[in-house]
């Protein structure tokens, strides 16, 4: 399946325009919270917890997310502690962490994992935003395939005779509309986390 499409139900069973714009819509809403998702691991010169959010641990013969098996603080901008709810687990934890691609070097003393965030070297800061705008291109394109089946759906619509030509284009003309308004939301998503990314504490 190409990224952006959905095992909604097939354009076929669309029965007029609005059903198509509604169906949109929501895979673009999928899309947009897919990328805020994808964001909140991007790692920033300060700390949280959400850097976390994609890395898993070896626990109990399955794979889990850190929050499930530790307690994360933040007692100040430039630390992470993590409270393993059981320090059997410790190892497991800084391991994950290590061989996650942050580039974060956790240390623990006993009873808790101290996680330093150090400050993005400015070449990192670069390479980090080249990452950021391809994550945003790849949404684009996701954004642009549920245009492109939401206006297949539409054709359909008027081929099978469901609706008047005046509706097939108007449909175009709103589709566009909304990908323009959701492709307005990802560029504005991405300058934020970029000037997060950039800014020098």
């Amino acid at each position: 399946m190409k990224p952006g499409q959905q095992t909604s139900a097939p354009s076929g069973q669309f029965q007029n325009v609005k059903e198509v714009e509604a169906s949109a819509k929501a895979k673009m809403e999928k899309v947009i919270a897919g990328l805020q998702h994808e964001m909140t691991s991007m790692r920033t010169g300060r700390a949280s917890v959400n850097l976390f959010d994609g890395i898993t641990v070896e626990a109990y013969g399955s794979q889990m997310p850190i929050n499930h098996v530790a307690t994360l603080h933040v007692p100040e901008p430039t630390l992470i502690t993590i409270q393993p709810y059981d320090v059997s687990q410790m190892g497991l934890i800084e391991k994950a962490i290590r061989s996650s691609d942050l580039g974060l070097n956790p240390s623990n003393d006993g009873k808790q994992i101290r996680v330093p965030i150090p400050t993005l070297t400015e070449e990192r800061r670069k390479d980090m935003v080249k990452h950021l705008h391809h994550v945003a291109e790849e949404h684009r394109v996701r954004l642009r395939n549920v245009r492109r089946d939401s206006n297949e759906a539409i054709k359909k619509l008027v081929k099978d005779k469901l609706i008047s030509e005046d509706e097939d284009r108007r449909g175009h003309e709103e589709t566009q509309k909304l990908t323009d308004a959701y492709i307005a939301k990802i560029d504005q998503l991405s300058k934020g986390k970029e000037k997060d990314i950039l800014e020098v504490k």
